[in-house]
């Protein structure tokens, strides 16, 4: 990320004054600083800056020995952090924040240069793999979804007015206007032993997410969708994208059930999503309105052949023993007076891993992309199985002819937190060499290069039409959601149609480009006002 200069300035003052904590490098390459003797000595030198700084190191990239600001070319900068990311292991430390500039007219003047600040801190890998919680938020657009998130991972109150949506990972436009257009993210987490939250001090700041990822036992993450009606094809790619263990649906207490809520129940529960449901703003209405609303709830989920399950009278560890398997939990809360807040902690913490590998096999499905300074081409999403590590080969894939791409992994961040390796669950941004940033699209794949993955133009399908106003004919085209694609599909149902409530097979064709999904793999299917899931049952049929 670009950085205030006075940062660098402050950084080259202080380490010119007491030395100690902060070391100047111009640039580190494989070549010379990997070499036999040399990278002992630079682990050893980088082991000792980090204790003197009480677990804490700067390291000021593309400056001179003097502090002068030379900089270096991206290509240049990215090899440097490799090689300090390879360096920062051996020393059992990790790199928690990277900020970057460029160095102007100054120093050598090299004025398309980039400088760098490095945050290091010693250890604190994170690798309790089963112990990494990801719920996907759902409901009704201004029902509070982004609010309490926000409140449960600050532990701050509301004031309000949505205040506290703002400490998601929002765009700036979604901020200013109050509403979110994106899958947005967050994470809080559970210390072993005192059981105590961990929470973060300052969203806004990078750095304090990954102290979470750091310091807690148990992380909680939260993908956080969009309640807006015209998003709805964002929020299915989030609840059917990700690898969720558990959905949180919402329904705001003034309003009560509305439409959206239940289409966005109907989504989790046909994606077979464990559920639990949350009424916030109890702070707004009467007693007596909340228990009205309690009741539309309990009857909503009894049309859907769902058992509700009244926390507050049963208790956390009915909720925790019972939930999923035609059984949801529901409780009252309000992100303003808390109510109900420590209630979902002590869930969060309590509910077992759910979502686990269906291979072995590494793979990832690409649900955004982006692209750093100095780094490079970025692909962010929910590991879907097996592991991958810092300098894996893979590929990318499949391109719109079908092809996939050769790439290496140059570094992995879990919520702006690096970490040599993530397995399945975790939420990570995977840095690529051999890639621009351009050429990845959501619904590509990343799987190990020794593989043999094969491009799907076509599957059949068993597909169940939930709400239609006549019947799915032969060349009905929705837009399919699976994993992390959204495409246009065209249809083409065994004996010609299905109605609305039947389950029949069907002929699915990718309308546009091929993409990587397999047996088994569940689907959601949307068209106006139509909708159905489906289960994939054979990939490219003669």
């Amino acid at each position: 990320m670009s950085a205030d200069r006075s940062a660098l300035l402050r950084a080259i003052e202080r380490g010119e004054r007491d030395g100690g904590a902060i070391e100047f490098k111009e640039r580190l390459s494989r070549e010379i600083h990997l070499a036999d003797g040399r990278m002992e000595s630079l682990v050893a030198q980088l082991r000792h800056r980090v204790l003197s700084g009480d677990g804490e190191a700067t390291y000021v990239l593309g400056v001179t020995d003097d502090g002068g600001l030379a900089g270096v070319d991206p290509e240049t900068f990215s090899e440097t952090m490799d090689v300090l990311s390879l360096l920062v292991s051996e020393a059992d430390a990790h790199i928690a924040d990277v900020e970057t500039w460029s160095a102007g007219s100054s120093g050598s003047g090299n004025t398309d240069g980039l400088v760098g600040l490095a945050t290091l801190r010693d250890g604190g890998m994170f690798e309790t793999d089963d112990d990494h919680l990801v719920i996907g938020t759902a409901g009704h657009v201004d029902h509070g979804k982004s609010t309490l998130v926000g409140t449960l991972v600050t532990g701050r109150a509301d004031d309000g007015q949505g205040g506290t949506r703002g400490f998601l990972d929002v765009q700036p436009h979604e901020v200013e206007r109050g509403l979110s257009a994106d899958l947005s993210y967050a994470v809080y987490g559970f210390a072993d032993g005192n059981g105590e939250p961990i929470r973060m001090d300052n969203p806004h700041r990078k750095s304090d997410r990954a102290r979470i990822v750091e310091e807690a036992d148990r992380l909680v993450s939260f993908v956080d969708t969009v309640g807006h009606e015209p998003w709805l094809r964002t929020t299915i790619r989030g609840l059917v994208g990700q690898k969720l263990d558990y959905g949180l649906l919402v329904v705001a207490a003034d309003d009560g059930p509305t439409k959206t809520t239940r289409e966005h129940l109907g989504i989790l529960l046909a994606t077979e999503l464990p559920t639990i449901v949350a009424i916030t703003k109890a702070d707004a209405v009467s007693d007596e309105r909340l228990a009205a609303v309690e009741r539309e709830v309990e009857s909503m989920l009894r049309d859907a052949d769902q058992t509700p399950l009244l926390v507050d009278r049963h208790g956390i560890d009915a909720a925790v023993t019972e939930v999923g398997d035609g059984v949801v939990p529901l409780l009252s809360t309000s992100a303003v007076t808390k109510a109900g807040v420590e209630t979902l902690d002590r869930l969060f913490e309590s509910l077992p891993k759910r979502a686990t590998p269906e291979r072995e096999e590494f793979r990832l499905y690409v649900d955004r992309s982006y692209k750093v300074t100095g780094v490079g081409a970025v692909a962010s999403g929910t590991v879907n199985s097996g592991t991958v590590e810092a300098g894996d080969e893979l590929l990318l894939g499949p391109m719109a002819d079908g092809s996939f791409r050769e790439v290496e992994v140059r570094s992995i961040e879990m919520h702006y937190h690096r970490v040599d390796k993530a397995t399945a669950g975790r939420i990570v941004g995977i840095a690529l060499k051999g890639v621009d940033e351009a050429e990845i699209e959501r619904g590509m794949a990343l799987v190990p290069r020794d593989s043999d993955p094969e491009p799907v133009r076509e599957f059949e399908a068993e597909a169940m039409v939930l709400n239609h106003p006549t019947r799915i004919q032969e060349g009905y085209e929705p837009v399919v959601h699976v994993e992390t694609v959204s495409e246009a599909a065209v249809f083409s149902p065994e004996g010609g149609q299905l109605l609305p409530g039947d389950t029949g097979k069907t002929r699915v064709r990718f309308k546009f480009r091929p993409y990587l999904v397999e047996e088994g793999q569940r689907f959601v299917f949307r068209e106006g006002s139509s909708k159905g899931v489906g289960t994939i049952r054979a990939v490219n049929p003669d």
